[in-house]
């Protein structure tokens, strides 16, 4: 007896008509036809199931705070940097936790279960992270949420800013951040980043950087962190946020950059809607598109995550805690429109990330946590273009969200009465996997 079953289901690798057997909080069984029976049934109905998304870039402790105390009029980068300046010594532990105990009700609609915010630990009370780590406690039974000590105006620029993330540290934050372009010079960037992954190598913790986020290609910071990857042993632990130096910087130097952070273990985590929005804003015409070298990325090996980065906030005012509205744009910008390249952006919103994040038990193999999402969609490319309803959302074996299947009721004489926006794909026989 299986407390639930959820039966035919499409797979993300192409595997179709799969039962999923769940006992308790893990998923027991996954073969084509479990001749069993249980508690709990859910006709999946060909649609795809796949793991709960994932992001591993976030900044919680700003989202929904859009309008205070003013809009950013010229939407650019530093003025949200400012703007959050203004608004940082008005905020109190009980609006931020209110804020993004809403940001996480909406996340769990949309399957989004699994997500990195970087902390604002600049301000030396640290409400951020006193507010943020009782979020982490709240939402742990439907969300698992880590955090990053962020010294958002620099770890060296901002007066205390070295004292208060070591204290966040000791407060239990999870993960080492940074962000050594917004330092005073570059040496003092580079110098942030050697002491960044000094303190991540002496505490045993993983270090997440905010890294060249700018259109200047001598902006090089990613070649520092690798290098301090390598000498600190930190492989597989780091993450390089942003990286849109890397859009402007010449190819020769490309070639040798790559391959380091390859022999780094460099996680790379683009934020496609705020990157795209917020650089390339001195060009006039050409005007940069701003997201880093995401194909060449993937194609050298690297794993390459995407992030939402922003809902709602000083720099940016759009958004909905839908990863796969990430994907969509990513698709469009790093011009990735092949078969193949979609399944990658899929993949980037879910497995690369949970691999970004070091989770343990993520998939939907046997053993792993019973943690899935049943999507109003045939396969991971039709996600990507209809960005559907989240038909249930599963986690440790419970239903925790439903949202109805989104069907257009016709009224035209001779047509249907009801149309469903995911049975209009092709059926492509043999289709080509060229990249595009």
């Amino acid at each position: 007896m299986f407390d639930l079953i959820v039966r035919n289901a499409n797979l993300p690798d192409g595997r179709s008509g799969i039962d999923i057997g769940i006992q308790g909080t893990k998923i027991a069984e996954v073969s084509t036809t479990i001749e069993a029976a249980a508690k709990e049934e859910i006709d999946a109905t060909g649609r795809l199931v796949s793991p709960p998304f994932v992001d591993p870039h976030f900044h919680m402790d700003a989202t929904l705070s859009l309008g205070l105390p003013r809009l950013n009029r010229s939407g650019t980068l530093l003025e949200g940097i400012a703007l959050w300046g203004e608004l940082r010594p008005t905020l109190t532990r009980e609006a931020l936790v209110e804020r993004a105990l809403r940001y996480c009700d909406l996340a769990v609609t949309q399957g989004l279960l699994y997500i990195r915010s970087h902390v604002d630990t600049t301000d030396p009370r640290l409400v951020t992270v006193e507010a943020l780590l009782e979020v982490r406690e709240k939402v742990a039974p439907y969300i698992d949420l880590q955090l990053v000590a962020f010294p958002q105006d620099g770890y060296y620029r901002a007066p205390g800013a070295i004292e208060a993330l070591d204290r966040a540290l000791d407060m239990g934050v999870d993960v080492v951040g940074g962000i050594p372009h917004f330092e005073r010079t570059m040496a003092d960037g580079a110098a942030s980043v050697e002491a960044l992954c000094r303190i991540a190598a002496n505490r045993g913790l993983p270090v997440d950087m905010h890294c060249d986020e700018t259109d200047d290609p001598m902006s090089r910071h990613i070649e520092t962190l690798a290098r301090e990857t390598i000498r600190f042993g930190l492989q597989g632990r780091v993450a390089g946020s942003h990286l849109t130096s890397m859009h402007s910087m010449d190819n020769y130097y490309v070639s040798k950059l790559i391959p380091l952070m390859g022999e780094a273990g460099i996680n790379v985590v683009p934020n496609p809607l705020i990157n795209i929005m917020l650089q390339g804003r001195h060009d006039t015409y050409p005007k940069r598109r701003g997201l880093t070298r995401v194909r060449e990325l993937m194609e050298a090996g690297l794993n390459v995550s995407f992030g939402h980065d922003c809902v709602m906030d000083p720099w940016y005012a759009m958004g909905s805690a839908d990863m796969l509205e990430v994907g969509h744009m990513a698709v469009h910008v790093a011009q990735m429109a092949g078969i193949e390249d979609r399944k990658k952006i899929f993949d980037a919103l879910t497995v690369n990330s949970a691999r970004t994040m070091d989770l343990q038990g993520y998939g939907l193999e046997k053993g792993c946590s019973a943690d899935l999402i049943i999507l109003q969609a045939r396969d991971p490319l039709e996600a990507l273009r209809l960005k559907p309803n989240r038909l249930a959302v599963i986690r440790r074996g419970k239903v925790i969200a439903r949202t109805p299947a989104r069907i257009g009721e016709l009224r035209i004489d001779g047509r249907p009465q009801a149309v469903d926006a995911s049975d209009y794909s092709p059926v492509i026989p043999n289709p080509p996997t060229r990249k595009d």
